[in-house]
């Protein structure tokens, strides 16, 4: 789907061109290719074809002809210099610099969906249904589930390990009468962790954890297949909170598990149905954010039921939060900026996993990187790296880019933005909009310009502006797409999150935050080596004895600790220590 912002550089376009020397060539009394192709005023190849080879021809003609390609060159560019006049007018104008890399794609996560005037309609006043009239569900537009169904199958391919649990565990449906209200990004990738756990045996209900990160199309796609999916891309607030409400409270229908991304599944069902969060059998949490909230929970004595937090699993953290990371920064900024990053100078708020992916990417691009922390173990190992550790206040007024991840709130405020120079760019890769304070920036005396989908430029009285993309929500979901393949190691990983907790007899995990055990993470890796050709070595009887394993594993201690576990255990004796004071 072409972007509309664009038709103001059709004019540089081949087929502009080409239109213009058909055109031209009708008005010189000569035909226009049979094939559609342009040729040169000046008799030789088409154009394209080569290089042109100019045959002898009468100045007369040659003359004609192209005074007859610079009229109607001109006459198209007049026309199209017309229409931006017009999308100018509209409010829809891009100028090239904002629109050279803006196509709508349905592989992209940042440009899915119509552009049609539908789009104005709230979904929640439409009446769809799909062919077997099911109507559990509310998306943008059903009629795109046929894009949305290639997106899944292409993720499919690029998913190696939840497809192969997928196939292992479908016979013996380990989730057999498992009800799970599921609350994440909806995407290709999470329509394949969806498919494989109603493969697996459960009942299914899903909303999205962020209101710009859902793949129209995909959602489409699973509400076609029979999937009560409420989510679309860009929900107002209510919008958000309405839809995790229709995925909880619906009839008939008592969840007994929860797999969230942030808590906020967790915090209106204990809010608002407190009888029905009694009956949950487990919640599996994948953010940072969503852990720290489970942690309060179980501070405060909130906390009714085990959960298992997969954000802090291995498999999470040194592949998700530090590979997926490493690329889709890169994705998010050029596809929303056209930023060149050599050179540049930027901050990144936290040096965790995700941080360092950042960090790894933008040095590996020329950039001048520079790392906030509170942390000092953290601090030390962005010094060791190669980073100068600063105060967001040392290095605010020079940097070109600023980067949260942290899981944080304010961490970039309003006395920071003021002092942001003319064009810096803004983003999130933590979680939800806290990170970056966005209501201050929500004041009579700051103006919102809106540039292009996800990316907004407040501009300060004295006309300085800033580049605040996805309004500070996370930035490699709003305006990007991410690798497959990470998400595979993720969803297998939450999936075996479900089906230990809801399996898990009476007494073995109590009303308290766990992390999964270290056998299931390396068996999800296990899962992805194949792709790989990659072949372990096998301890021999002896080796084993010597290091004290199993010949199958796990290969690590559980007193063995991962830097991303490190974190989460001093988070977890921090709730704890606090507790007993």
């Amino acid at each position: 789907m072409a972007d509309d912002g664009a038709a103001a550089d059709n004019h540089h376009h081949p087929a502009a061109l080409a239109a213009a020397a058909a055109a031209a060539a009708a008005a010189a009394g000569q035909n226009p290719p049979a094939n559609g192709r342009a040729r040169s005023s000046i008799s030789g190849p088409i154009v394209g074809d080569g290089p042109v080879v100019a045959e002898p021809c009468s100045s007369t003609a040659g003359t004609k002809s192209l005074e007859a390609t610079n009229n109607a060159y001109h006459g198209a560019r007049s026309k199209l210099d017309s229409k931006s006049g017009a999308l100018k007018k509209a409010g829809r104008y891009r100028s090239r610099s904002l629109s050279a890399s803006s196509t709508d794609s349905y592989s992209s996560a940042s440009y899915t969906g119509s552009s049609s005037e539908e789009d104005d309609v709230s979904p929640r006043e439409k009446i769809q249904k799909t062919d077997k009239d099911f109507t559990d569900f509310c998306v943008r537009n059903i009629e795109q589930h046929a894009f949305g169904r290639r997106e899944i199958e292409i993720a499919e391919q690029e998913m190696p390990g939840i497809m192969a649990l997928r196939k292992r565990a479908r016979d013996d449906k380990p989730l057999k009468n498992a009800k799970i209200v599921g609350c994440t990004h909806i995407n290709a990738q999470t329509a394949v962790l969806i498919e494989t756990l109603v493969e697996l045996g459960a009942q299914v209900r899903w909303a999205a954890c962020n209101i710009y990160s859902t793949q129209n199309e995909v959602a489409a796609a699973l509400a076609w297949a029979g999937y009560p999916v409420y989510a679309w891309r860009s929900e107002t607030e209510e919008d958000f909170w309405w839809c995790i409400d229709k995925c909880i409270n619906a009839e008939n229908w008592q969840p007994n598990m929860i797999l969230d991304d942030g808590g906020d599944a967790t915090h209106l069902m204990l809010k608002k149905y407190n009888a029905m969060f009694k009956m949950i059998k487990g919640i599996v949490e994948e953010s940072v954010t969503g852990v720290h909230r489970l942690y309060q929970l179980s501070k405060a004595n909130k906390l009714s039921v085990p959960a298992m937090n997969v954000n802090d699993s291995v498999t999470k953290t040194k592949f998700d939060n530090l590979y997926s990371c490493r690329e889709s920064i890169i994705d998010s900024l050029k596809r929303s900026t056209d930023v060149m990053f050599g050179g540049k100078q930027v901050v990144i708020c936290g040096y965790g996993e995700v941080g360092k992916g950042c960090c790894q990417a933008l040095k590996g691009l020329g950039c001048i990187v520079y790392i906030t922390e509170i942390d000092p173990i953290c601090a030390l190992q962005a010094s060791m790296d190669g980073f100068r550790v600063v105060k967001l206040n040392e290095v605010i007024r020079n940097v070109d880019i600023v980067i949260t991840a942290t899981g944080n709130k304010n961490v970039v405020t309003r006395e920071h933005m003021d002092k942001m120079k003319n064009g810096c760019v803004v983003c999130n890769m933590g979680h939800s909009n806290t990170e970056i304070d966005i209501n201050s920036l929500r004041t009579s005396d700051l103006t919102w310009e809106k540039v292009r989908s996800q990316v907004d430029h407040i501009i300060w009285p004295d006309g300085k502006r800033i580049v605040l993309l996805a309004e500070g929500r996370l930035v490699n979901l709003s305006c990007s797409s991410i690798p497959s393949f990470v998400v595979s190691i993720t969803a297998a990983t939450q999936a075996l999150a479900l089906i230990e907790l809801f399996n898990a007899p009476a007494g073995r995990y109590k009303s308290d935050v766990y992390l999964l055990p270290k056998k299931m993470d390396e068996y999800v890796a296990s899962l992805h080596l194949p792709t790989f050709d990659a072949h372990l070595t096998e301890l021999t009887d002896e080796q084993a004895k010597y290091m004290g394993l199993n010949k199958a594993g796990p290969f690590k201690p559980n007193y063995y600790r991962f830097p991303s576990q490190i974190m989460a255990i001093r988070l977890k004796q921090k709730f704890t220590q606090s507790n007993k004071r």
